[in-house]
């Protein structure tokens, strides 16, 4: 993958040649993406640019490269780090570039399994980086979806995200950077992936089935039928598992930044077309307090609450604020 071949986002690949150009590339980049949204094509361009310019590299396209290293979340009882999965990683992203959160997921087997990135992740990573660089120039880590991160891990990597030694660059790949930990977060260079000329692919049947949840419960809150809504809940808290009730709030936090852009009068970069339809029927308050509340929920739902009783108190503040 190449910047040429990159569709869309004109000013973020200017913005990541000029870094390269112009000898300023930063520590740690930050590219906050919709899932599926064409962060991780835009990082391979960057690394491609960035370790041989405008020459292909079949290391970079092929992800072996021995100076890039990719790390991902991982069960949380598994003791390994993600270079057990980096097989299965490599291939699904080779194939399809714009994979979404869960494809990854069932490529390793941690469906409905809780996954983070933890300490034995950066005590790799920071292993790695201490060594010299195979072909003399920089190294870089790839980290996609960095708020599985825990606090161990963290610590473990802020000197190297801070202060790293010779020249290191890491890439994180977010769908919700508003729970990354702050001690990341705040040492990155944050750039905004929109959803634009993306590929049509097959829709995932869970997006499907999150949007038609999303679709019905909005219809519930916009006509101002809490019944509704409620028995929405009891469905949401029907969910096959608790990765999946987290995965749809991840989505309808996605849906509710559309419905802000559309009311802002981003519409074009809003992504899912659903956004249009609720824009002017919520207040214009709503997108931010809605984050808050899917945010909170899925907060609850890490923290073994009550699904029916958590659902029920989030379809209740949703109601109160549309």
């Amino acid at each position: 993958m190449t910047f040429n071949e990159i569709k869309g986002n004109g000013t973020v690949v200017a913005a990541l040649k000029g870094m390269v150009d112009t000898g300023k590339v930063p520590h740690a980049v930050m590219l906050h993406e919709e899932d599926a949204g064409g962060a991780f094509p835009i990082c391979q361009a960057f690394l491609q640019y960035l370790f041989y310019g405008d020459e292909a590299n079949a290391k970079i396209s092929k992800m072996i490269h021995p100076d890039v290293h990719y790390i991902f979340p991982i069960q949380t009882h598994d003791k390994d780090t993600s270079v057990v999965h980096i097989a299965e990683f490599r291939a699904l992203a080779t194939e399809n570039p714009f994979f979404r959160e869960q494809e990854l997921y069932d490529r390793i087997g941690a469906e409905g399994k809780q996954t983070v990135i933890n300490v034995n992740e950066a005590n790799f990573i920071c292993e790695k980086l201490a060594f010299n660089s195979l072909e003399g120039g920089y190294k870089a880590v790839v980290m996609f979806l960095p708020e599985k991160m825990n606090i161990a891990a963290a610590n473990k990597l802020l000197k190297s995200l801070e202060e790293p030694e010779g020249k290191v660059v890491f890439i994180l790949i977010t769908h919700s950077p508003e729970k990354v930990l702050r001690t990341i977060d705040s040492r990155c260079l944050h750039i905004r992936v929109f959803p634009e000329g993306l590929p049509d692919l097959p829709e995932d049947s869970s997006v499907a089935e999150f949007r038609e949840i999303f679709i019905s419960l909005m219809d519930a809150l916009v006509s101002r039928d809490l019944k509704s809504g409620l028995e929405i809940g009891e469905s949401l808290a029907a969910l096959s598992s608790r990765e999946r009730m987290k995965a749809f709030c991840s989505y309808a936090s996605e849906a509710v930044r559309g419905i802000f852009l559309v009311q802002q009068g981003l519409g074009r970069i809003a992504g899912d077309s659903t956004a249009s339809a609720y824009a002017g029927r919520c207040k214009k308050s709503f997108p931010r307090k809605a984050l808050d509340i899917f945010g909170r929920a899925e907060l609850l739902i890490e923290r073994n609450v009550n699904p029916k009783i958590l659902f029920t108190d989030m379809v209740d503040r949703l109601y109160l604020n549309v």
